[in-house]
C-alpha cells in the first residue's frame, strides 16, 4: 500500500511497483491509511510523512501500538537527523528523503519484503537466517535470561515479553547471535540496512538507549548491554559475569 497525498508522486511509485509485479493500493491521507491497513493487511506500507488527517508519524505510531508488523518505508521532504531518528524510533523500517530514485525505492521494497518473510508466520520452516541473526531461523538466541526468537520476532527477559521496534530487534538479534562480541557502531549500522544517507552513527546510540530501557533492570547502570568505550557495544550475561568476578 502507498499512502501519499501528492497524486503525481503516488502514481509514479505505483507504476514502478506494479512493474515489479506488486499489487498496489493508493490512499491519500493518514486516516485512510489506517483504515486500509486494518482492512487489507498489506505486506508493506510506503508512507509519506506530511499528509492530511493524520501525518505519517502518527500513522506508524498507531500501527506499531496495534502490533501490526508489516514493514514501513517512510517518505519525507524533511532531511534533518532528528526527523529521521524519530521515524525510526516510532517503528519505521526504512526512510527515504525526497526527491528519491523510484528504482532505489523498488530495491528497498524488495529488501524489506525479503527480510520480513523470515519473521512471518506462526510456524515457519527452516531457512537461511536473516542477516541480523546469523543463525538458523528456528533457533532461539539466548544470552542469560534474555531470549530472542528471530522466527517469531519476539524478545523475552526472564518471563516478560519485550516489544521492540524493527530496528531495535535487528540490533539485538545480531548481538544475541554472538554474545560478548564487541560490535562497532558501523557494524550495527550495517544491520540497519539501507537507511537514508542522512542517518549517522547516532542512530545506533538511540536504539541502544531505548533497548536498555526495555531489557535492563537499571538502564543508567546497564549490566547486560554494555558500552565498550571507544569501540562500540556488546551483549553479555550479567549473572555469568558476576560469578566470574566472585571466583
Amino acid at each position: 500500500m502507498v499512502a501519499e497525498d501528492d497524486t503525481k508522486q503516488a502514481e509514479l511509485v505505483r507504476r514502478y511497483l506494479e512493474h515489479e509485479g506488486h499489487t498496489v493500493t493508493v490512499v491519500e491521507d493518514g486516516r485512510a491509511a489506517l483504515e486500509e491497513v486494518r482492512r487489507r493487511a498489506p505486506d508493506l506500507l510506503v508512507l509519506d510523512v506530511m499528509m492530511p488527517r493524520a501525518d505519517g508519524l502518527d500513522v506508524v505510531r498507531i500501527l506499531r501500538a496495534e502490533r501490526r508488523e508489516m514493514p514501513v518505508l517512510m517518505l519525507t521532504a524533511r532531511s534533518t537527523e532528528d526527523d529521521l531518528l524519530l521515524g525510526l524510533d516510532l517503528g519505521a523500517d526504512d526512510y527515504m528523503t525526497k526527491p528519491f530514485s523510484p528504482r532505489e525505492l523498488v530495491a528497498r521494497v524488495r529488501t524489506l519484503l525479503r527480510r520480513n518473510r523470515h519473521a512471518a508466520g506462526p510456524a515457519p520452516t527452516a531457512a537461511p537466517a536473516p542477516a541480523a541473526a546469523h543463525a538458523a531461523e528456528d533457533e532461539v538466541l539466548t544470552v542469560g535470561t534474555l531470549r530472542v526468537d528471530p522466527a517469531r520476532h519476539e524478545v523475552w527477559v526472564e518471563s516478560a515479553q519485550v516489544v521492540c521496534t524493527p530496528g531495535e530487534f535487528r540490533i539485538l538479534a545480531a548481538m544475541a547471535a554472538e554474545p560478548d562480541r564487541v560490535f562497532t557502531r558501523q557494524r550495527l549500522l550495517e544491520e540497519l540496512h539501507g537507511f537514508d544517507k542522512y542517518i549517522s552513527r547516532r542512530t545506533v546510540d538511540v536504539h541502544v538507549m531505548h533497548l536498555r530501557k526495555k531489557i535492563e533492570r537499571a538502564p543508567r547502570r546497564p549490566d547486560r548491554l554494555l558500552t565498550v568505550f571507544g569501540v562500540g557495544y556488546k551483549l553479555t550475561d550479567p549473572a555469568r559475569n558476576a560469578r566470574h568476578a566472585s571466583s
